[in-house]
């Protein structure tokens, strides 16, 4: 497997971006990983890196991006919080990343059975944590489905929480961030949300929440 160069990052769309991670968790399901030679992509990305992707996931031991997606060393600038939330300074990295780095799209990545929107279920408050579960809250009450039991006792409620956090922070990245928003729009990068199943390892893209557009030209160039 070839090491991301700036060339081959400038080639790649944003659907083949989106391509690559979808067929790497397939390898990764299938216990098929690429073979790499890791040492020498530490060597080869010395000088420089060229990320394809932008994954913000969770803290989780078990998240790995690089591992479910069968990535190597400088494929990908992982962005790791409890609870996938979004922040300043979180938004600050997804802009170098795509803005000056050359990252094609972005992914929100959550996974089932997450503790972080387990204590936010059930109001958990303890020092600096209080503040993060905050910010998945809203997603909390967002969740109007489930009348009775509405706590991290309700395995479905967990996981319908989940997917309502993981689709407000797609929609929060586009609406704090003009850069990124402008880039969606011009097709110069695509953005989804996904949840990865810590049970079986499989990750289910959210279709509703993949924007990807054709660059500006393109359709002049097509005519």
């Amino acid at each position: 497997m070839r090491t991301l160069s700036k060339e081959l990052q400038e080639k790649i769309t944003p659907k083949e971006a989106l391509e690559i991670l979808q067929e790497g968790n397939k390898r990764f399901v299938q216990n098929l990983k690429v073979n790499r030679n890791l040492l020498e992509q530490v060597n080869n990305t010395s000088e420089g890196q060229w990320p394809f992707e932008v994954i913000l996931s969770c803290i989780d031991s078990r998240t790995s991006a690089e591992l479910i997606f069968d990535q190597g060393l400088g494929d990908i600038f992982s962005v790791r919080i409890a609870g996938n939330v979004i922040n300043d300074d979180i938004l600050g990295s997804m802009e170098f990343a795509c803005k000056i780095a050359g990252s094609k799209f972005i992914l929100v990545l959550g996974h089932t059975k997450c503790g972080a929107v387990k204590g936010a279920c059930d109001h958990v408050e303890m020092g600096h944590l209080s503040k993060l579960l905050s910010k998945i809250q809203p997603a909390v009450q967002a969740e109007k489905t489930t009348t009775e039991n509405r706590t991290s006792a309700n395995p479905e409620f967990v996981e319908n929480v989940s997917r309502i956090n993981v689709i407000r922070n797609v929609e929060e990245i586009l609406n704090r961030s003009n850069i990124i928003r402008e880039m969606v729009e011009e097709g110069k990068i695509g953005i989804c949300g996904a949840m990865y199943d810590v049970t079986s390892g499989n990750t289910e893209f959210y279709e509703e929440t993949v924007i990807i557009n054709e660059p500006k030209g393109a359709e002049l160039m097509m005519a």
